[in-house]
């Protein structure tokens, strides 16, 4: 056996019976990332496949445990100052990529773990592709989540492997697929288990040697009809750009880039089409756009290794064993979370069997969902399935690691369920609340152990909101707040840990939005005129269709706490009483601001509305300026609450505003977007709008110092 390692490499060649198995393993990292230099090593490697005669074919593999590639480092991109720069990291990947396609000699990727971005690049350059069926092994080309395009051929290579439709699919969502879904796709050419990866990878080899082809693509008549005439394939590219701009609403450019760079490919060949995705790649790059959601994944990362406690030696408490204390949607989305991805024993109970029964379904039909996208078998739906269990009392809740509660907002309830668990569970489970108005101290008051009482704020629909807001109060034991924040990322969360105040953090900032929204339709704004605007400016629901979905009781309940305890500024126009007392709760009553119940899929608003609050819709504004009128009394309020310690940091708060409550990605969450339009100016827009409407547009003391200073939030 040969054997090639060169010290501190991330690539080693050995060659076993004319084999070269080539190693990919980043030094000093968990997972394989495709860094400054790699790019030498990989040209290196592959010019020796190429010239040596006694290597007939090649593997690529990872020496990682669980990682094959995660794609390429994203400080990497980030450190370019030119989007030229840019292009010259593209262009080296192509020439990288080119040099194992025409190597002359088979080269196959066995792939376990995470194989994405300039990863399954990599492997769509080999000559076959063979994925272990481990839960762990998923592939995708997720580069427009960053503002980007696959930059190392990807745009070129992936739409003649599986097709142009389910290609634009995956680039343009970003969507990433496990091992089976990859298969069925056309992915990759061979499942396998993961201990016979690198010999099956090894019999590849050989067999293409031998002449064996790769299991055909199969067309469908769907793939004929659009795929292979002009005028199919020119309605696939016109349907893909109508629906990006549809979402988007033009505010990110990478789409538009990407399906741009598969038709060039496809009309002018591999060539052109690289040429044109490593120009776009630098255009990209250094845009706007593509800076701040880079930011977002940097901080997003540097987040999953905090501990939010300041004693280093406290460690989370392993939670194997969840109680939930409600049935409803959200007990039962949060249910689900904890099955599924947190590994938990999920034991639920509600006054009734009704509700329990409500939560089983609940779970058994996300599931359905997952067997039915070929992500999971029925048989593996059905060994989760059998984890949960419900019952009218607290039998069963004796081994409970922790329980989160999930019922009506009433305080004695929630205090009075706090007692319970301390007298039917051990003494140092923990309790946690997942109330979105009321005081966490509060529900505290008259524990036993008040140190094991947290609040735990997840968002609906919990399976796919991805924010949880952890709520601690002056007497939170560490260890309580490390383990809430642990069982959190296990169930897929980002997380962000708050101080207790009215509103905790997303829905302080979220009220004065809203509430702007109601003055607008006082001074005779139409209702949907607003919702466009907002979604123009990068929302992904206006604030009005919001109200509808959250409630319009539950919304006006809120604003009371916030009045309460902040004043004025947190005053809506009072549209919401004359709602409540007409029985216009919104969406789950299907009688709202909006019409429910009709065959359109536009929604509309219901004219009775303007008629009950005594409004002329009339008036028009641009859709800026109705968008700057909501958008700074939420910035403002974001920086008091860094002011007030509520949030720890400028980073948290944009994490919490983004994946809470959909603050545009691309303006940086509001801590960025005040840099980037600077303090001064934020200061001049609400001081104008203070001498106009008053107090709630008054700015906050720290924003008027950065104003004078001209500090920023980020260096």
């Amino acid at each position: 056996m040969n054997q090639t390692n060169p010290m501190n490499s991330c690539l080693s060649l050995q060659i076993d019976d004319g084999i070269a198995i080539i190693t990919i393993d980043v030094k000093g990292e968990t997972m394989n990332t495709l860094k400054d230099g790699f790019a030498d090593e990989a040209r290196d490697i592959f010019s020796r496949v190429k010239s040596d005669s006694t290597i007939k074919g090649a593997v690529v593999i990872s020496g990682k445990p669980d990682s094959f590639i995660a794609g390429a480092d994203i400080n990497m991109i980030s450190d370019v100052q030119s989007a030229e720069e840019a292009s010259d990291l593209s262009r080296l990947g192509h020439v990288n990529m080119n040099a194992i396609e025409h190597c002359g000699k088979p080269v196959v990727a066995a792939i376990h773990g995470p194989c994405l971005g300039g990863g399954y690049e990599l492997a769509l350059a080999c000559h076959a592709r063979i994925v272990s069926d481990d839960k762990k092994t998923i592939l995708g080309l997720p580069e427009v989540m960053l503002g980007l395009l696959p930059g190392g051929g990807g745009t070129q290579r992936l739409p003649r492997l599986i097709g142009v439709a389910k290609a634009l699919d995956l680039m343009l969502t970003g969507r990433q697929v496990k091992a089976l879904k990859a298969y069925k796709m056309g992915m990759v050419d061979e499942i396998v288990p993961q201990p016979i990866l690198l010999q099956t990878a090894i019999e590849k080899v050989k067999g293409l040697l031998n002449g064996k082809k790769n299991r055909p693509r199969k067309l469908t008549l769907q793939d004929r009809l659009l795929e292979k005439n002009p005028v199919g394939l020119s309605l696939v590219f016109s349907q893909a750009l109508k629906t990006v701009l549809s979402k988007t609403k033009g505010n990110y450019p990478a789409p538009i880039r990407i399906i741009e760079c598969v038709k060039t490919g496809l009309k002018q060949g591999l060539e052109k089409g690289c040429a044109l995705e490593a120009k776009r790649f630098g255009e990209l790059a250094v845009s706007p756009e593509s800076r701040q959601l880079i930011g977002i994944f940097q901080a997003s990362n540097d987040l999953k290794k905090e501990s939010f406690v300041e004693d280093e030696q406290v460690t989370a408490r392993s939670i194997k064993n969840l109680g939930i204390l409600g049935g409803g949607l959200m007990g039962a989305g949060i249910g689900f979370v904890s099955l599924d991805r947190a590994d938990c024993d999920v034991r639920v109970k509600d006054l009734n069997q009704e509700g329990i029964n409500a939560a089983r379904k609940h779970i058994y039909d996300q599931y359905a969902k997952k067997t039915k996208r070929k992500s999971m078998t029925r048989s593996q739906a059905n060994q989760q399935m059998a984890r949960f269990s419900g019952s009218t009392s607290y039998d069963g809740f004796a081994k409970a690691d922790l329980v989160i509660e999930a019922v009506f907002e009433s305080l004695d309830l929630k205090r009075q369920m706090v007692q319970d668990i301390e007298k039917n569970c051990r003494r140092d489970t923990i309790f946690a609340t997942n109330t979105s108005s009321l005081l966490v101290t509060d529900i505290a008051k008259g524990a036993a152990r008040p140190g094991n009482v947290i609040g735990m704020h997840y968002f609906s629909p919990v399976e796919k909101m991805p924010l949880l807001e952890i709520i601690v109060h002056e007497g939170t034991d560490d260890c309580v707040t490390a383990s809430a924040v642990e069982l959190g990322r296990k169930q897929g969360k980002t997380v962000i840990v708050v101080k207790d105040g009215a509103g905790f953090y997303v829905n302080r900032i979220l009220g004065p939005y809203m509430n702007e929204a109601t003055w607008l339709t006082q001074e005779g704004i139409p209702f949907d005129q607003i919702d466009k605007a907002m979604l123009q400016w990068g929302f992904p629901v206006g604030p009005i269709a919001l109200l509808d979905e959250v409630g319009v009781d539950v919304a006006y309940k809120t604003e009371a706490n916030l009045i309460h305890a902040y004043g004025e500024r947190m005053k809506s126009s009072g549209a919401g009483e004359k709602m409540i007392a007409d029985g216009r709760l919104g969406k789950k009553v299907k009688k709202g601001i909006y019409l429910y119940g009709g065959k359109s899929k536009e929604k509309k608003i219901d004219p009775e509305i303007y008629k009950l609050l005594d409004i002329t819709p009339n008036k028009t504004m641009p859709p800026e300026q109705i968008a700057e009128r909501c958008i700074l009394p939420l910035v403002n309020e974001a920086v008091r609450c860094l002011e007030e310690g509520v949030i720890r940091c400028a980073r948290d708060g944009d994490i919490g505003a983004i994946f809470g409550i959909g603050f545009a990605p691309f303006r940086g969450g509001p801590f960025r977007y005040i840099d980037a339009l600077g303090a001064d100016q934020i200061v001049q827009k609400l001081q104008n709008l203070e001498a106009k409407f008053g107090e709630r547009f008054k700015p906050a003391e720290s924003l008027l110092k950065k104003a004078k200073t001209g500090e920023k939030y980020y260096s």
